[in-house]
């Protein structure tokens, strides 16, 4: 076997480079440094004295976060990919010689990142910039969910009866509890049942970028959450049939009387939609689609539409990250097509 030469890596580099690597598209695009202030005031901690080990970049570990939402892997799994992967190191900024973060280091840091909260102020922040640069133009909003899956969870009757009235089970040893995940719920659609959690979203109808969104329980129906996500700045709502009803118009109204809503009219057995209202809907649904492009690029490009992780918290994070995860995916596609403003 051929000995390592000096020059092999960076010729191997150029090579991913001319081949088109993705991860350096995304390194040439994204400003990372607007999200260091951030995480260093929600990280850092103070200093005990000399002695240990310093901490790794943060900078570097969130970007293993995002590594992880675009590739749908696992702690274990990413510390073998970043060691494998000369593109996953140069995306990190890490030569050979460098020691990469373990299995449980990343866990701890996305564990820290979850327990401060942090996560949707980092994607409130990204989506900020990109309304400052015009990518996101808020000339329409549109408003949809879809159902996150979270590890099934195999409970007797009298388990499930006590986790719905939120109470735990007393034969449960902390071990297990610990296993279990009390905040998800099942549910069902379209004959569909699903366990876990929902991603509730507003996305831009230019560009297709997530302009916010709001994690629940899956039993939670998508109408519940949209008043909170309308604000002043949003012209035109667009939404399918399941956001219809006097008392939820009101309510978004109340909170921006002059929005435009573009919402598809719901049939009833009694009364059925008339041939003017179908014609309608179907003008209104050639917008309101554009946002299962979002979900179908989360599904099919980024490991698809569920979770590992147990419990709320945990799980309003993995989405944040999802969610901003398909933001930058999405703002580098339009930067590479000069489909966006260029930044100032």
């Amino acid at each position: 076997m051929k000995q390592m030469g000096f020059f092999h890596e960076d010729d191997r580099l150029l090579r991913l480079s001319e081949m088109g690597d993705p991860l350096e598209k995304i390194t040439m695009t994204i400003d990372w440094e607007m999200f260091r202030p951030m995480l260093n005031k929600a990280l850092r901690k103070e200093s005990k004295g000399p002695g240990g080990r310093p901490p790794y970049d943060y900078v570097m570990m969130f970007k293993i976060l995002l590594l992880q939402m675009w590739y749908g892997i696992a702690d274990d799994n990413t510390e073998y990919l970043i060691n494998d992967r000369l593109s996953f190191q140069r995306f990190l900024g890490l030569n050979l010689g460098d020691k990469v973060p373990d299995a449980k280091t990343i866990w701890l840091f996305r564990e820290t990142l979850s327990t401060r909260g942090v996560e949707k102020d980092l994607f409130l922040l990204f989506a900020k910039q990109m309304e400052a640069q015009g990518v996101i133009t808020r000339s329409g909003s549109i408003v949809d969910a879809s159902f996150i899956d979270a590890p099934k969870q195999r409970n007797n009757r009298e388990e499930n009866k006590d986790i719905k009235q939120g109470k735990i089970p007393e034969d449960w040893s902390d071990n297990k509890r610990r296993q279990k995940d009390t905040d998800a719920r099942w549910t069902k659609k379209n004959d569909e049942k699903h366990f876990g959690y929902k991603n509730h979203v507003k996305v831009d109808k230019d560009s297709k970028m997530i302009i916010d969104f709001s994690a629940t329980d899956a039993s939670v129906h998508d109408s519940q959450e949209i008043v909170d996500m309308i604000d002043l700045m949003d012209k035109v709502l667009y939404a399918d049939s399941a956001y219809t009803g006097r008392d939820l118009f009101r309510a978004i109204l109340d909170k921006n009387p002059n929005l435009i809503l573009q919402i598809n009219e719901k049939g009833y057995r009694s009364h059925p939609l008339t041939e003017n209202q179908k014609e309608s809907n179907r003008i209104k649904s050639k917008i309101r689609a554009r946002v299962e492009h979002v979900f179908g690029h989360m599904t099919n490009s980024m490991g698809g539409m569920m979770i590992r992780c147990i419990g709320k918290r945990r799980a309003n994070g993995a989405i944040a990250l999802k969610n901003l995860a398909y933001n930058m995916s999405r703002y580098v596609y339009l930067h590479t097509a000069n489909r966006v403003p260029m930044p100032t």
